[in-house]
């Protein structure tokens, strides 16, 4: 295979016009991956996650939006702050059992309250009505056990 040298740089209006950027009217979802490190122990289970260990947590977000007038559907750098707002900033380096509101510290229940946090950001920063929304989120406790939050599953069940 040859590959070709560009010998010109794209300028904007002269090869390409502003209203081409946007290619599309589609919603289309990014994600993004972060990590924090924190200490818990389980309750009311038997087994060695009873005992106070630590993990480093991979959170996975993903978010969808309809792209602008440049073709951006969610900029990665505003879920970069996002997730240091309302998670790193309250997760890292803690003692879940004391930072998280009354629970069994599982990744099922820790996924949950992430997305209620991450949903109250994007509330108020104005992106809901934009038309930013959460979609997905997979929390990794290792590298191969993680628990997954999507849209169509955040309602609440009749008990």
């Amino acid at each position: 295979m040859t590959y070709k040298i560009p010998t010109d740089v794209q300028i904007l209006g002269r090869d390409i016009k502003s209203e081409q950027l946007k290619y599309h009217n589609k919603r289309v979802a990014v994600c993004k991956e972060f990590t924090f490190d924190a200490a818990h122990h389980l309750h009311c289970y038997d087994g060695k996650c009873k005992n106070l260990h630590g993990h480093t947590y991979k959170l996975v977000i993903t978010m969808s939006g309809f792209v602008n007038a440049i073709g951006i559907a969610v900029d990665f750098g505003e879920i970069k702050e996002i997730f240091k707002s309302a998670i790193d900033s309250k997760l890292d380096h803690q003692y879940l059992n004391e930072v998280l509101p009354p629970m069994n510290t599982t990744a099922e229940n820790m996924v949950v309250w992430i997305w209620e946090q991450i949903d109250l950001e994007l509330n108020n920063r104005g992106l809901s009505e934009q038309g930013h929304r959460l979609e997905e989120l997979k929390l990794y406790e290792t590298p191969t056990s993680y628990a997954v939050m999507k849209r169509e599953w955040m309602v609440e069940r009749d008990v």
